[in-house]
């Protein structure tokens, strides 16, 4: 079962923007969608149930009490390998089709960590299809966007990828201001764990995982529900008075 998060010395970086359409659905008729697009961390890897789906019960555990008659779905829309561009091409399908009240786009790493052998797209299709995603998204006028960054993982930090990750980083922040979505911090939060929390790469890499890229159990699970609690906070920022809204 998740911790409070308040029992791990590190928390994850508050949302700066309100999740007003979430809000007005859970206090409307109370049916939320949530589709979560990514690549292995949305899919999953390495037998380890990913993060949609304990977001999914963390959700209901979060919202039981506020709002008692929500019925909400986490629909897990990952495809282990992809990057930024190819999850574009699939948003009708995959995104504007299922009709969702908020999407968490996670993104970035395999722009990063795909080795030149495997033409993973360069940082600037990445970013742009980033851009150009999350314009789309909030074109829509009716869905909350989240982007998630990077893991802070061994894979990543190498003399040869570090540099790119942190621009990688950097940039989706960026995007996130400028078009104001707001980020899931995940490599700041997973620094932190690491370096103030002193948890071990060992316990926050699967230890399955060769390629030492992929999250743990412990990881995913406490990612999952630090990302609930920011839901959570900033569904209660958004105004009472907001208008409820029809599909």
């Amino acid at each position: 079962m998740a911790l409070d998060p308040s029992q791990i010395p590190v928390q994850a970086t508050p949302f700066r923007q309100r999740l007003t359409n979430l809000f007005n659905r859970l206090s409307g008729d109370g049916r939320v969608k949530v589709v979560a697009i990514g690549s292995s961390t949305t899919a999953g890897e390495g037998g380890i149930t990913p993060y949609p789906q304990r977001l999914l019960a963390d959700l209901r555990i979060q919202f039981r009490w506020q709002f008692p008659k929500a019925t909400i779905d986490v629909i897990n829309r990952g495809i282990g390998g992809q990057e930024a561009p190819e999850e574009f091409k699939r948003f009708q399908r995959d995104v504007f089709d299922l009709n969702p009240d908020l999407v968490i786009w996670q993104v970035g790493t395999n722009s990063v960590w795909q080795p030149a052998d495997q033409n993973p797209p360069s940082f600037r299709d990445t970013t742009k299809a980033i851009r150009k995603g999350v314009d789309e998204l909030l074109a829509a006028k009716r869905i909350d966007v989240i982007l998630m960054d990077l893991q802070y993982v061994p894979a990543l930090l190498t003399r040869a990828k570090i540099g790119k990750a942190i621009a990688m980083v950097e940039a989706i922040s960026d995007i996130a201001h400028k078009k104001r979505v707001n980020v899931f911090r995940r490599f700041e939060l997973m620094k932190g764990w690491h370096d103030i929390a002193g948890i071990s790469f060992d316990r926050m890499v699967d230890p399955g995982d060769d390629t030492r890229l992929h999250a743990s159990d412990w990881t995913t699970d406490q990612m999952t529900w630090q990302l609930t609690a920011a839901i959570n906070a900033a569904v209660n920022k958004a105004p009472s008075s907001a208008g409820m809204r029809s599909r």
